[in-house]
């Protein structure tokens, strides 16, 4: 007889529809996203930021409390010309830096970051709903942004379009910087999260002789470490200041917040031949204590000076494009989130789910044993099946219900028919039946 065990025993009905609808979140008016698993604030007037992202009642993002419900002053910077750094996601033009006119000298920016941006509603209600933000045009850079936010039914997914274009009279080079503001509070105490972890696949062909650059902070920071076996950039936030930055060839990177039990992933489209920034497509950046260089300023922050401002950025950033006279470049990321249970690292990262637990299955006197941790994306069944050359046809092992809101834990036994089976998959199903794609395939061991 079969023996399933899962973590996950919930049916998995389909969730309510789309809503889109004014809202208010922190004392700003907003644009509330929400399909029943996850939400978004969206904040228009606050240089087009999301200030919040949230898995069921686990909200993702850092608000600054200092500054929550404020809005920008007119010339769109604090006293003294200084940044107003109220948190959430928001979009900057890349390469950041100090030395010339085609590197951004910010934050602080009074336009792209510091002004309202316009907020048009594309789609309010269905199977999805959207909304375009629309920057100010920027004359120092040259650019002005557009991106169109969707969320769609069943999925702990957003969907991001981001549109850079050339407002200037003459050429510009800049790559889009999509910048996410992670809580690293302690929310069961005072001081920071310790177990908070950022993952990156890095490149074994990387321009970087460790395979990542430390930007900003102390050298050797031991809060960057590489797990060489994968290989796997891990960022553990120590509270120590610094910033890592990776050619990610896989197009993924993920954050863990191990004491609440949650993951939060970003994919994007890589492009292996282009150029980009400081030869970085991801960037890690943790906010704490410590000394770091900025243009020409030595800067010190001491814990007292953070107390309140304990996160992380995970941050995704677009090749170089030269851009003429009103052309204009594209940039598609997408977010992910699951309740992962646990702290656990994430060892791979696919459109469908993150794999915590590797994936085995083994054959033994008739029985194939499967085990694995998964935390899927989507709301919707996992068919687990088996095949071979020596037998074309699949046989199922077992068909279980997934939500994002709890992980999928595999210990099954089955016992086998007919020819020995090759190999074992994992096809995730949306809740109307429809694949969406393979999770995971692996050959069974004997």
């Amino acid at each position: 007889m079969p023996h399933y065990t899962f973590t996950n025993s919930s049916n998995a009905p389909d969730g309510p529809a789309c809503t889109l609808a004014d809202s208010s979140y922190r004392g700003w008016k907003s644009l509330l996203l929400d399909n029943g698993l996850i939400s978004l604030q969206i904040v228009p007037e606050v240089g087009g930021r999301i200030m919040q992202f949230k898995l069921g009642g686990h909200e993702y993002l850092w608000v600054n409390p200092q500054l929550a419900g404020q809005l920008p002053p007119p010339g769109g910077l604090g006293p003294d010309g200084s940044w107003l750094n109220y948190g959430g996601e928001k979009l900057w033009p890349a390469p950041q830096g100090w030395d010339n006119a085609e590197q951004w000298p910010g934050p602080p920016d009074a336009v792209l970051d510091g002004s309202p941006h316009a907020g048009q509603i594309q789609t309010a209600t269905g199977s999805s709903v959207s909304v375009r933000l629309v920057s100010q045009k920027d004359a120092r850079s040259g650019i002005q942004f557009s991106r169109v936010i969707r969320v769609e039914d069943n999925a702990a997914h957003v969907s991001f379009d981001t549109t850079m274009t050339n407002i200037d009279t003459k050429p510009r080079r800049w790559g889009i910087w999509q910048v996410t503001q992670l809580n690293a509070l302690n929310r069961q105490g005072a001081g920071f999260n310790k177990e908070m972890r950022m993952y990156s696949p890095l490149n074994p062909h990387s321009a970087h002789p460790r395979g990542y650059i430390e930007m900003f902070g102390p050298k050797d920071n031991p809060s960057f470490k590489v797990d060489a076996a994968k290989p796997m950039l891990v960022a553990h936030y120590e509270g120590i200041v610094g910033k890592a930055g990776m050619d990610n060839p896989a197009g993924w990177i993920a954050t863990v917040d191990g004491t609440a039990g949650y993951v939060f992933a970003q994919r994007f489209e890589v492009f292996p031949k282009r150029p980009y920034p400081d030869n970085t497509s991801a960037t890690f950046w943790l906010n704490g204590a410590g000394k770091f260089v900025c243009g020409t300023n030595n800067v010190e922050q001491t814990e007292a000076d953070i107390v309140k401002a304990h996160l992380v950025e995970s941050e995704i950033v677009g090749p170089l494009v030269k851009l003429q006279p009103g052309e204009s470049t594209q940039m598609h990321t997408d977010w992910f989130a699951a309740k992962i249970g646990g702290n656990y690292p994430v060892l791979e990262c696919t459109r469908l789910g993150v794999m915590v637990e590797p994936l085995t299955a083994t054959l033994t006197g008739g029985i194939v044993r499967v085990t694995g941790r998964f935390d899927i994306f989507h709301r919707g069944t996992a068919l687990l099946s088996t095949g071979g050359k020596a037998s074309k046809l699949t046989a199922p092992l077992a068909s279980q219900p997934v939500t994002p809101a709890e992980p999928l834990v595999l210990n099954v036994a089955e016992k086998t028919t007919g020819a020995n089976p090759a190999w074992l998959n994992i096809v995730i199903k949306d809740a109307a039946g429809k694949p969406l794609g393979e999770l995971a395939r692996i050959p069974i061991s004997k």
